[in-house]
């Protein structure tokens, strides 16, 4: 006897499938370029390039392409050819820039922003805060999937096809002089900046007599109960070394003699990093936490003489794998992940400059790493805990000044309240974060639509939010009275699993709908869909955004979003929503692109555009701002469009592996970087459509994994106002006279910096004077 098979939990994530949407319930347009303004496809290889001159081809013509026997040229018409078109010029094999090698450039413009003594000081400390945490994440996670693929034999990935051992070598090489430009630059210049500003990370040393009594005390109370010194000999073996965490390998020796023993001290993460010496007025001394241990160590080795002490860190693969094809609930399995995660093998390992060799080489032999792993650092290790001096330092004149995010005009309350709902009724609003405020924007739609009593649905995806999201409890209340509310969490948020494990539990006690999204793909789409009653009609409202649903971190990172009441839009995102949570097959929209069917196929068509309207004589453009250019196939169609004479602007912040400016290829491309106060983190396209420019915002940058291993949603924007003001970003940012780095065809980046005869304005401080107001 057969059974239907049974359906998987309600929290399991769905199957997705490559089969178009063909039932009559789909959308009667979709996404794709318009047939009458699409450019003739051209096949995607690697060195695929349209050919001719874009004119229509004769209706005559064979299936060859050829014009029939019948066919007779006209009297001017030169003879026919007796082959077939030349073929077009195939692009040069070293037309991309290593990945790996461009993500540590990227971190290398984080560090010059430390190193730049126009920096407030507070602020440059924060950068080598972020250079540090930046770098750690790079070996947990790209360096270790270098490392997997080499231990497991699998073949290099990526458009220049350099082999893994070199790019190993290659990184290895680039982080050893990136770190070591990282420590001068706080030894030679950020420390001894913030002492003379009286803020003072100190030795031990320098510390007077009654300052290290109160430390003893400090240590005695604090610290001592909590360390626990792990000896290694026959009978007790080499301890496990969490990732990032600090440690002293302690070298100590009987007096009476014998031979020298080594012991591991874990630097406890439970109390601060830096020590406050002292807090007076405008003074305030710190003293790392590993100095206080390392002079005391004597009420842990009672007996012992202590030879030496060295301090050490293990950085470890963070990587989590599921296999999503088990039958079983993902929470679980993503939970079982995270255990095992704290055990991953170790990838990097950074010691103190001054460790002697002996103890170096037994390290390396305990944790069964290469010498290749090893970076000595010199001076402090581990300089992301500057975050701490930033954060508790109530200095305001060493930090960039402080501003308080404008309201929308739209959004503003006048002396009669007026509701999201009814302001979006009268036209779509594009808010800027964090200039716009998100509290009065984003916030306040999920919140209103929680309290409405006329909405009857809400829906959401959640990537990443903050500890005491507002936009959870908003979400909460709104089951609590009664609406239907369906949160799509997405559980493999990296670094944030844990978080959102946590959130997915608390929605679903609160009687929320929580889904887990499609088997194999991330979730990565910022949408959220209120369905509402208004008289005898449903109405559907919308948010969709570049940016996570963060109140904090929309304080820090750039982004835009949209909030519509538009029809089209509406059905869009219900249709999407019907993906996430059912069995829809749908991979067709109106106003969206979605990846992981539509998203590259549309960019690359809309480039091809493009070079369809300069090659028929007008004009094209191509502008892209994103966090990362990596694919290979959207890198080829913007050298394809350089080439015919498209003109292509790309401001990315981070990876970019497409070489601008190389004769015959890439001379019409120009590719910006901007860094700053706040992370830029909006996704905006842009193309000029022989002047009637077609924009586009979203979720999506241009990776592998964003294109075909998430889901992502980028929306067209039709609001005119709306257009504008993305018009107006992009034309700052790649104008002459707006600060940035600049990539040149060698791979190499250059910074455009203001000076007293060439004044340039940073598009971070445009933005706040225009959108805040200036400074008080």
């Amino acid at each position: 006897m057969t059974t239907a098979p049974a359906r998987r939990p309600a929290r399991q994530r769905r199957t997705p499938t490559d089969a178009p949407a063909t039932d009559a319930a789909a959308p009667a347009t979709t996404g794709e370029v318009p047939p009458r303004a699409a450019a003739k496809r051209p096949a995607r290889g690697p060195d695929a390039r349209p050919a001719g001159d874009g004119a229509p081809a004769d209706p005559r013509s064979g299936a060859d392409g050829r014009p029939p026997r019948d066919a007779r040229p006209a009297d001017d018409a030169p003879p026919p050819s007796d082959g077939p078109p030349p073929l077009p010029e195939p692009l040069p094999e070293d037309r991309f820039i290593n990945r790996e090698l461009s993500w540590l450039d990227f971190n290398a413009r984080v560090l010059a922003l430390a190193e730049d003594p126009n920096t407030p000081l507070l602020e440059r400390a924060k950068f080598l805060a972020i250079f540090a945490r930046n770098l750690d994440e790079f070996y947990m996670v790209r360096v270790a999937g270098l490392k997997r693929r080499l231990q497991a034999g699998l073949p290099v990935r990526g458009g220049d096809r350099l082999p893994l051992r070199t790019q190993l070598t290659l990184i290895a090489k680039k982080t050893a002089d990136l770190v070591a430009r990282h420590a001068r630059c706080f030894a030679e210049e950020v420390s001894p900046a913030l002492a003379d500003q009286d803020v003072q990370l100190v030795h031990w040393a320098e510390l007077r007599s009654a300052e290290r009594e109160q430390l003893r005390g400090y240590f005695r109370e604090h610290v001592f109960p909590v360390l626990t010194p792990l000896a290694v000999d026959p009978a007790h073996p080499f301890p496990y070394i969490s990732s990032r965490s600090l440690n002293l390998a302690v070298v100590v020796r009987d007096p009476d003699g014998g031979a020298e023993l080594f012991a591991r001290v874990k630097v406890p993460n439970n109390v601060p990093r830096f020590v406050v010496v002292a807090r007076e007025d405008r003074l305030t001394r710190f003293l790392p936490v590993e100095e206080l241990i390392a002079n005391q160590l004597g009420q842990l080795f009672p007996g012992m003489r202590v030879v030496e002490c060295h301090l050490f860190r293990v950085t470890r693969n963070a990587d989590v794998e599921v296999d999503e094809d088990r039958d079983e609930d993902l929470l679980q399995a993503i939970e079982r992940e995270l255990a095992r995660r704290r055990f991953g093998p170790p990838v990097r390992l950074e010691v103190a400059a001054s460790i002697s060799d002996h103890v170096l080489d037994l390290l390396v032999r305990e944790l069964d790493m290469d010498s290749q792993d090893v970076l000595r650092v010199p001076g402090l290790l581990d300089l992301s805990a500057l975050w701490q001096v930033y954060e508790e330092c109530d200095r305001p004149e060493l930090k960039d000044r402080p501003f308080v995010p404008a309201t929308h005009p739209r959004l503003v309350e006048g002396e009669v309240p007026r509701s999201v709902f009814a302001t979006l009724r009268d036209g779509d609003i594009l808010v800027h974060h964090p200039y716009h405020s998100f509290s009065t924007s984003v916030q306040r739609f999920i919140e209103q639509a929680a309290a409405d009593p006329q909405v009857l649905a809400i829906k959401q995806t959640l990537y990443r939010t903050s500890g005491d999201s507002p936009i959870v409890d908003a979400l909460i209340e709104a089951a609590a009275a009664g609406k239907q509310v369906v949160v799509l969490v997405e559980l493999k948020a990296r670094f944030d699993e844990q978080a959102n494990i946590g959130w997915a539990r608390k929605l679903e006690q609160a009687g929320c709908h929580v889904v887990y999204g499609l088997v194999g793909l991330k979730t990565h789409c910022k949408t959220a869909l209120v369905v509402r009653q208004e008289g005898s009609q449903l109405r559907r409202y919308c948010h969709i955004g570049t940016g996570n649903y963060h109140p904090k971190t929309a304080r820090l990172y750039e982004d835009f979003g949209m909030l519509t009441a538009d029809p089209e839009v509406g059905a869009d995102l219900t249709d999407l929503f019907n993906v996430l949570t059912g069995y829809s097959r749908q991979t067709a929209y109106r106003r969206l692109l979605v990846a992981p069917h539509g998203v590259r196929s549309g960019i690359i068509e809309r480039v091809d555009r493009e070079i369809a309207h300069v090659e028929a004589g007008g004009t094209g453009l191509v502008q892209i701002k994103v966090n990362s250019l990596v694919d290979e196939e959207i890198v080829d169609a913007l050298y394809r469009a350089s080439r015919a004479g498209v003109r292509v602007e790309l401001l990315i912040r981070g990876m970019c592996t497409l070489r601008p400016g190389v004769p015959g290829l890439s001379e019409n491309v120009r590719v910006r970087s901007i860094l700053g106060r706040f992370l830029e983190h909006s996704r905006v396209f842009r193309f000029g459509n022989n002047g009637a420019s077609e924009f586009w915002i979203g979720s999506a940058d241009l990776m592998h994994r964003n294109l075909d291993r998430r889901v992502e949603a980028l929306v067209r924007v039709a609001d005119a106002a709306a257009c504008a003001e993305l018009d107006r970003v992009l034309t700052a940012a790649m104008s002459p006279e707006c600060e940035a780095f600049e990539l040149a065809a060698d791979g190499t980046w250059s910074r455009r910096v203001a000076t007293p005869e060439a004044p340039l304005l940073h598009l971070q401080e445009l933005q706040l004077r225009r959108i805040v107001g200036p400074p008080a």
